[in-house]
Formats: structure tokens, C-alpha cells, sequence
């Protein structure tokens, strides 16, 4: 009967036969992803304009600075 080491190496001889059936296949649909991406990723940077690539100064909001030692305030 075999063993577990034995039956491991015939799934695994098993798996490389079948992966290399279907490695043509799935490096073309990954090409083809990749394409898709990178063309949706420009069009998105062409969209947006070069203007909108930079941040703005952001927003100042009015508040009090509390020190660690000071109490909080009371309303």
C-alpha cells in the first residue's frame, strides 16, 4: 500500500502535469489583465489632469491647544 510521502509525490507530479496543460492559457489571461489595468490606471491620470495631482494647503480648523498637564474645559 503506499504511503503518505508516496501519494503526496503523485498529487504532486499529478498538479505539474496539469498546471503545465494550462500554463499558456493563464499567462495569457494575466497579460491581458495587466493591459486592462495599466490602461484604466492612464485614463484615470489623464482624467484627473495634472492640476489635481498636487495636494491643496488643506484646512485650517479653529480650536484651543490643551497641553498634557491642563484640565478640560468645561462647557
Amino acid at each position: 500500500m503506499f504511503g503518505l510521502s508516496e501519494l503526496a509525490l503523485i498529487l504532486l507530479v499529478v498538479a505539474a502535469v496539469l498546471v503545465v496543460k494550462k500554463l499558456p492559457e493563464l499567462t495569457r489571461s494575466a497579460g491581458k489583465a495587466t493591459r486592462i489595468l495599466k490602461g484604466e490606471a492612464r485614463a484615470l491620470k489623464e482624467q484627473d489632469g495634472p492640476d489635481d495631482a498636487r495636494p491643496g494647503p488643506g484646512r485650517v480648523v479653529p480650536g484651543t491647544v490643551v497641553g498634557r498637564g491642563d484640565p478640560p474645559a468645561r462647557s
